[in-house]
């Protein structure tokens, strides 16, 4: 008979998978290395195993201990798998950035998971590195993990991701591409490959708001690059050891958005439901077309699963909220589809300038169209506000048509956007769309700067 002994001894060795259409236009060969058949349906379970096994090697990981990390989810994953076998508890202290499946799929393998603010310097207390430091000097035989500097991430790659990639391309691989975040994929499956052959080329997959990109081509560790993004499991605001930036070849940056609508791409259009990091990979390939030639063998690495991310990436509500989701926008109707069920807020003619500001306050907006029983007849803005409030405090307690300005321009719903763009200017803040009937809808300058983006 077959079979494993424990969970453990199934990872590793996973496919390659060729990509065809999202790559349809590059003229290289792309092998996807295919990392969600691993047990915790991520690569971290390779490095998660081999830390472990070196610290209890190394006797800083005793029987019965704690085992404490900060993660995005991935590698705690594998820490728990590997913590329920081998009999220790597991504390994963995780960002809140992260995905809510990403935390649920922890505490549903034991874990326990305390989670800490993300806009937050690292060295703060209240950081997910800090707060995993701290747990790990608290609680007695404890083990901090600290994947970032721990030699033995890297070295899982360069034992076993490496030389599975070198075998199944039959040493063909020319280039290795992956998304890079605590740098141990990168680190060691390059300096594994570049042994074998040192012109492979390998680029790193960086994302807006991290420090790799530039601190590669410059040596310089900007902290004006330093800023919260949401593409999860790459980037990073620190720089870890793990990061052998001299076998790097370079980086290219993606976008939260590429990054979020390749994801759902690579879903739709490969049938591979995968994580945000692989959508980030399979832009920043794109992005890389002019490194390629027809006789290149490509290798993307992508990290985990999309399960993951089912209420993200994979939420349609929630990619259109942050304006990722690429829906046809022609038409004024289609700038306020995403809130058409919310009512057009206005204010009476006889109605004190205080309602106004209440009102605006309340609903969070910026404009509000005045109106009386035949219709529109004026409008209000914040900045008409502040300078009528400067000029007379007492104009509070006056009716609004005192402070008014002209009313807005009202379009049909189907007046194409560069027409109701046009409207849009200092003076005029927004513009009104007719829906039929009496209804009228307010479409502001940020919704047409998200619709024409």
């Amino acid at each position: 008979m077959e079979y494993a002994k424990n969970i453990l001894e199934t990872i590793g060795n996973t496919p390659l998978v060729k990509l065809n259409k999202l790559t349809a236009t590059l003229p290289c060969l792309v092998l996807a290395k295919y990392e969600t058949f691993n047990p915790g349906n991520s690569v971290k379970d390779r490095m998660a195993l081999q830390m472990i096994e070196d610290a209890e090697a190394s006797g800083i990981l005793k029987p019965g201990g704690t085992i404490i990390e900060g993660t995005s989810g991935n590698t705690g994953m594998g820490l728990a798998l590997a913590a329920v076998v081998k009999g220790y508890q597991m504390i994963c202290v995780i960002s809140d950035k992260q995905s809510k499946e990403k935390i649920d799929i922890l505490k549903a393998v034991g874990s326990e998971v305390h989670v800490c603010p993300t806009d937050v310097a690292p060295e703060d207390p209240r950081s997910y590195y800090s707060t995993a430091k701290r747990l790990a000097t608290e609680i007695p035989n404890s083990w901090y993990v600290n994947q970032y500097d721990n030699p033995s991430n890297a070295k899982a790659h360069y034992l076993s991701t490496g030389p599975e990639i070198w075998e199944q391309t039959a040493g063909k691989v020319t280039h290795f591409v992956v998304g890079v975040g605590t740098g141990g994929t990168i680190s060691g499956v390059g300096s594994f490959l570049k042994e074998q052959n040192p012109n492979i080329k390998i680029w790193g997959i960086d994302t807006y708001g991290s420090v790799f990109k530039k601190y590669h081509e410059t040596g310089i560790f900007d902290e004006n690059e330093i800023y919260p993004y949401i593409t999860e499991g790459i980037g990073e605001d620190i720089l870890p050891k793990n990061v052998n930036f001299d076998i790097i070849d370079g980086f290219t940056k993606v976008t939260d958005k590429d990054a979020a609508v390749y994801t759902q791409r690579l879903a739709k259009e490969e049938g591979m439901f995968l994580g945000n990091s692989a959508g980030a990979a399979v832009k920043g390939l794109l992005q890389l077309q002019e490194h390629f030639t027809k006789d290149d063998v490509v290798v993307v690495l992508f990290h985990d699963h999309g399960s993951r991310y089912v209420g993200k990436m994979f939420n349609d509500e929630w990619m259109r909220s942050r304006g990722f989701l690429e829906d046809e926008i022609t038409k004024a109707i289609d700038l306020v589809k995403n809130h058409l069920d919310l009512p057009l807020i206005t204010v009476k003619t006889e109605e004190l300038v205080m309602h106004a500001i209440e009102r605006m306050k309340k609903n969070n907006i910026s404009q509000i169209p005045v109106e009386d029983s035949n219709g529109f007849v004026g409008a209000v803005d914040e900045t008409t506000l502040f300078r009528a409030i400067l000029e007379n405090s007492e104009i509070t307690s006056r009716p609004i048509k005192e402070v008014m300005q002209e009313a807005y321009p009202i379009v049909d719903r189907n007046t194409p956007i560069e027409e109701v763009a046009k409207l849009i200017n200092k003076d005029i803040q927004a513009v009104l769309v007719h829906l039929g009937d009496d209804k009228h809808h307010i479409i502001t300058k940020y919704d047409v700067i998200s619709g024409l983006r």
